[in-house]
């Protein structure tokens, strides 16, 4: 985490010298009516989030110092709420849907509000967040938090907090669920990069969050470059796989400049050239990380292959070139497919080289379909000579599946926009996929019959 810059506090301090100058509290302190609080809240709140908006964008690192800087009484409790559920959904939760470990900034931000002068308007705003905090958090760590409150009234609301039903795994799960719902449009990731083992033991599994995030938005990155250079010319964890894991995600994902991608590549071939279980592990990743993500794009198998050096004698190596020839040339290439194949044959056919290729591809043919618009149905016609081409290769049935999938997804939605069955569009979609599903057996001729089957509406109750 870094220190928040100086050009926020300013804001902050802008803001909070607004707050403690305004009529809005001046009338607040004198009749004390929930009402009075609320209208400070429409006053100050937006302004606060508009800056907090920045910071996230920008310097993502600092959220924590932002948020900490809001715990100054003198800002009167305003903003904590959303900040409570922001410290609440950061934590990383285990299969039993329980923090991995103690949230010490959800306690932090819970005891600025438990002490506040204006606890009893605030905690109007921050039952379910407590909730849901309290449910993924330990009955001790819990414990030891009411403990130390000596009001009963507040003791009594956050035992009150602590729900019976959140005992049970499948409603914890149902619950976090719902909840990070209302936050899915905010931005409020942020991360630690450790500098040794223990520090990426422990966060190893938040900054691959923080990095897939960053990576999926149009987020200002550039003041993330600095430290992610800094964290892969770590010397003192080097040797570990998590850090091998988020090496390798950097490379996929982020542009670190040519002095940043210089010190990637060499800190990767160290790795490759001293563990022996430097392919296995990479390969291992890289398919798991395209499975949870949909696919890698061209843009991300490009960056990747400008920190893996081919000069290498390995699996990566081979596995790296092949894709150079099917990204320079383009997969629908006779010579992106020759290079597909002959990589392709010299492995196990369901080696973890081989899962990959048939991820890249699966990609590739599913962007494709996926930004294909249905005037342009004569192109999936097209490309259906290069799918069947890269399924004789792989003679591989999920990928076959997979494949009808993403194919079906797109009929479906040329049907939903042809609705004449009498027009030429429909009769041509039509005759193709009658012909083409059967003989790739995506579907036998019933399923076909079925899928241009007018559906009859329900005869309504009399």
């Amino acid at each position: 985490m870094k220190e928040l810059d100086k050009k926020y506090t300013t804001v902050l301090d802008n803001i909070k010298g607004s707050i403690q100058a305004s009529e809005e509290l001046k009338t607040y302190l004198e009749e004390e009516e929930e009402e009075h609080y609320k209208t400070m809240v429409s006053k100050f709140e937006n302004q606060i989030h508009e800056l907090y908006e920045q910071v996230a964008n920008e310097n993502p690192l600092q959220l924590v110092a932002f948020e900490n800087y809001l715990l100054d009484e003198q800002f009167e409790g305003l903003y904590l709420p959303k900040v409570l559920g922001y410290s609440v959904l950061r934590g990383r939760v285990n299969d039993n849907v329980k923090y991995y470990r103690p949230q010490n900034h959800f306690r932090d931000i819970l005891e600025a509000i438990i002490n506040s002068s204006n606890f009893e308007v605030i905690k109007q705003r921050v039952g379910q967040s407590i909730q849901i905090g309290f449910a993924l958090s330990s009955d001790i760590w819990i414990t030891n938090i009411i403990e130390k409150v000596n009001n009963k009234k507040v003791k009594a609301f956050l035992q009150s907090q602590k729900l019976s039903k959140y005992r049970e795994v499948m409603l914890r799960r149902t619950g976090l669920v719902k909840y990070r719902k209302q936050f899915q449009s905010l931005n409020f990731e942020t991360a630690n990069f450790p500098s040794d083992v223990p520090g990426l033991m422990t966060e190893a599994g938040s900054i691959k969050d923080f990095l897939n995030f960053r990576a999926k938005g149009e987020f200002n990155n550039d003041n993330l470059i600095p430290v992610l250079k800094t964290f892969v010319e770590e010397d003192a964890i080097k040797d570990e796989k998590q850090f091998y894991e988020l090496a390798i995600l950097t490379g996929i994902y982020y542009n670190l400049n040519e002095d940043g991608n210089t010190s990637l590549k060499k800190t990767l071939n160290y790795i490759r050239n001293s563990n022996s279980m430097a392919s296995d592990n990479f390969f291992n990743f890289h398919n798991t990380h395209s499975d949870s993500v949909g696919g890698l794009s061209i843009d991300n198998e490009k960056n990747l292959s400008n920190v893996v050096d081919t000069s290498i004698s390995d699996n990566i190596s081979e596995y790296m070139k092949m894709l150079e020839k099917v990204n320079s040339n383009g997969y629908v290439h006779a010579e992106a497919i020759a290079a597909v194949r002959e990589y392709y044959y010299k492995n196990e056919g369901l080696s973890i080289e081989n899962e990959a290729v048939r991820n890249s591809i699966l990609s590739k043919l599913g962007q494709f379909l996926k930004h294909l618009d249905v005037n342009d149905y004569s192109e999936y016609f097209e490309i259906n000579k290069t799918m069947t081409a890269y399924m004789d290769i792989f003679s591989n049935q999920k990928f076959n599946q997979d494949l009808k999938n993403l194919c079906l997804k797109y009929i479906k939605k040329c049907l939903k926009n042809y609705k004449d069955k009498r027009s030429k569009e429909y009769q041509e979609i039509k005759k193709f996929v009658k012909s083409t599903f059967v003989e790739y057996g995506f579907m036998t001729v019933k399923q076909t019959v079925e899928l241009f089957k007018t559906k009859r509406k329900p005869k309504p109750v009399s």
